[in-house]
């Protein structure tokens, strides 16, 4: 959407989003709950999605991106990208070409998860930015994420531990905001058949099919609960280890799992809510809008003690924590929580409390508040 005329707001601002709904994922979220919330609190919004130029190739598509990013924001105020690199570079060459102020919003390390995946980084990522010895590629994105960052008027944070990941690019604290996540649970659409087909109690889990993502470790868990609990598992995803964490959960878990694929944000809720456990087995999370969303849905939780998720889950309070890549110990707190009704109940009672930390309506006030003091 392109600015409106005759409208009376205090700046005009233009998001450089990586995703945007339909499709999934932070940056999606993020970026609809600021188009519809801003307007009502002085600024106006016009989208400049990445989605317009992915059907280029790659190079030619980062050039159309830019020129997206400078035509539309020729009549804004400011503009702030939703992500260090794909959105990022274009989007602050485009801001100083303009001499407009740059925002940016980071969460996570983009050098560090295409390292893992295409380059062999087998690095945590708190080791890997104490590590200066990797690909050149790699190489290449930790200097443009860190350019990207200092030439932004502030860095935007959902976690105090991304914060400390970004300051580990030398990038002074200062210039450092945190404004934690905030998801909207209202529309919740339906359950697929094949998830309504499996047999209770069901956990449930949601994420991009990438390794740090623990979904190979998660179906292990399962096959140990197996032994004991007739528990079924519903995975919702897309990404490059589909088809084999498909072929393993055949293989150890039979009939009594399913990977759905992407489905839609509505219907994702939906297979979320109808789990009587949520479990995020990740290795690394900024922080996870999943791990609001299953707060607000008050499910029980399973996840790990890495990032921000610290954040969120306090161990035995709205949730487990259990250290990350450790199978055992996630089939152990799984099967606790499966076995008893009333841990399930108050854990599920503390996750609604615990969610009230991340509205929409906070998440929108400390946005507007902090672009409208820098403009």
């Amino acid at each position: 959407a392109l600015f409106g005329r005759g409208r009376i707001a205090t700046m005009r601002l233009l998001i450089a989003t990586p995703l945007f709904p339909p499709e999934s994922g932070g940056p999606a979220t993020y970026a609809a709950i600021l188009e519809r919330e801003l307007p009502s609190r002085g600024i106006e919004v016009a989208l400049a999605k990445f989605s317009s130029v992915r059907g280029y190739p790659k190079l030619i598509r980062h050039l159309a991106y830019f020129c997206l990013v400078y035509m539309r924001g020729r009549k804004a105020d400011a503009i702030l990208a939703l992500d260090p690199v794909s959105t990022g570079l274009p989007a602050m060459l485009a801001a100083r070409m303009l001499h407009k102020p740059f925002f940016v919003k980071i969460v996570g390390d983009y050098a560090w998860e295409q390292g893992t995946q295409r380059f062999g980084v087998r690095d945590s990522l708190d080791e890997f930015v104490r590590n200066s010895s990797h690909p050149f590629f790699v190489q290449v994105l930790k200097r443009i994420e860190r350019m990207v960052a200092l030439g932004a008027v502030k860095v935007l944070v959902p976690s105090q531990y991304l914060k400390k990941i970004v300051s580990s690019w030398r990038v002074p604290e200062a210039h450092i905001e945190v404004v934690h996540n905030a998801v909207s649970v209202e529309a919740i659409g339906g359950v697929p058949e094949a998830v309504r087909a499996l047999g209770h109690p069901l956990v449930v889990s949601v994420g991009r099919l990438v390794p740090w993502k623990g979904m190979h470790g998660l179906i292990e868990a399962m096959e140990k609960i197996r032994e004991t609990i007739p528990a079924t598992l519903a995975i919702v995803g897309s990404g490059p280890e589909l088809d084999a964490l498909r072929a393993d959960a055949k293989r150890k878990l039979g009939k009594a799992a399913i990977l759905t694929g992407q489905l839609s944000h509505e219907d994702t809720l939906a297979v979320m809510q109808a789990g009587d456990v949520f479990v995020l087995n990740t290795s690394y999370e900024g922080l996870s809008h999943l791990l609001i969303e299953a707060l607000s849905l008050e499910k029980p939780i399973v996840t790990t003690s890495v990032g921000g998720n610290t954040e969120l889950i306090t161990h035995g309070d709205n949730g487990m924590l259990v250290r990350a890549n450790e199978c055992k110990e996630l089939a152990e707190a799984l099967r606790a929580i499966l076995k008893d009704a009333p841990l399930r109940e108050r854990l599920s009672v503390s996750a609604k409390e615990s969610a009230k930390r991340f509205t929409v309506e906070a998440l929108a006030d400390r946005t507007a508040a902090l672009l409208t003091s820098l403009i």
